[in-house]
């Protein structure tokens, strides 16, 4: 037995200390900006990081924690100089954060003020696949969001620098959610990458869809009488938010006759029962002739 656990033991403490060295190396927050809804981004730097689109890494604050580590994804785009996260304050930890950080006083706060941070990472996840197709589906649910931050940066910096050799040619983004408001960064995010892509006369490279899973009799009334203005009123963009679920069968056999023949890659991050659902339909949706239109499921649960 020992023969067999002897490799494996042996490969694991390597990690470990891999990992422990990693995270000793020296951190610096270069900017803290507060969003609405206490949210906040931490924007940081640290000598030999190297990041791809949709990964993730580990945050230990020992201000806060000395022994608490956090996953976090990375919401920055790897053609920019710093690595950010955003980070939604909903609990002990998050609060200590905040505070550390001096986000509960109302001066500027010198950079030296700043607390130490520690960070493991980054680690992969699926998204670091999405330049390999011509054609995808993003699904973020909720906080699920995030790693599409960094997706959409780094194809609007690819896009503006070389779009000749860009393969990405079309992006379908949907967001569900049950309320934008803790997720307003984001919609600041997909109002900037619009108004630059109308400016390029390319506005149909990225078509997205906002739908809001949670809501109340008074809310459907306020969409009702405001539907015809030029913007919508809950997130400021052009495309209208929608109400309830997406019927996902209609969208993959819309999807699946506008782009005949080609590889399409759906990429989620959400929950289980939604990936199930968007298994299946990409399953059922793709032809068995090889020539045909196939639909490639990669998923990423919380």
């Amino acid at each position: 037995t020992w023969k067999w656990v002897v490799g494996p033991m042996f490969l694991y403490l390597c990690e470990r200390l891999v990992r422990f060295w990693r995270s000793q190396q020296k951190v610096v927050i270069t900017k803290v900006v507060i969003h609405p809804f206490k949210t906040i981004e931490l924007q940081m730097m640290k000598k030999g990081f190297k990041m791809e689109v949709g990964q993730y890494i580990f945050v230990k604050c020992p201000a806060v924690s000395k022994l608490e580590w956090h996953p976090f994804t990375l919401t920055s785009a790897p053609e920019e100089d710093y690595f950010s996260i955003h980070v939604r304050i909903v609990g002990d930890w998050t609060e200590g954060l905040f505070n550390a950080c001096g986000c509960d006083k109302q001066e500027f706060q010198e950079a030296w003020k700043m607390p130490k941070i520690a960070v493991d990472g980054p680690f992969g996840t699926a998204s670091e696949d999405v330049f390999s197709y011509e054609t995808v589906m993003l699904v973020g649910a909720g906080i699920g969001v995030t790693p599409f931050a960094s997706v959409l940066k780094s194809v609007w910096y690819k896009y503006c620098h070389d779009a000749t050799n860009l393969k990405l040619k079309k992006i379908y983004f949907y967001w569900l959610c049950r309320d934008t408001h803790a997720f307003e960064w984001f919609a600041d995010l997909l109002q900037s990458l619009e108004t630059q892509m109308q400016e390029r006369n390319n506005a149909e490279f990225l078509s997205y869809n906002i739908y809001l899973t949670g809501w109340d009799e008074s809310q459907a009334t306020h969409f009702a009488v405001h539907h015809e203005e030029e913007k919508d009123v809950i997130t400021g963009l052009k495309q209208k938010t929608l109400y309830g679920r997406p019927n996902w069968e209609n969208e993959f056999k819309t999807i699946a006759g506008n782009h005949p023949g080609s590889r399409i890659g759906v990429f989620l991050c959400g929950p289980e029962g939604l990936a199930d659902t968007l298994n299946k339909q990409s399953i059922s949706n793709s032809e068995a002739d090889p020539r045909g239109v196939h639909f490639i499921f990669n998923k990423e649960n919380f």
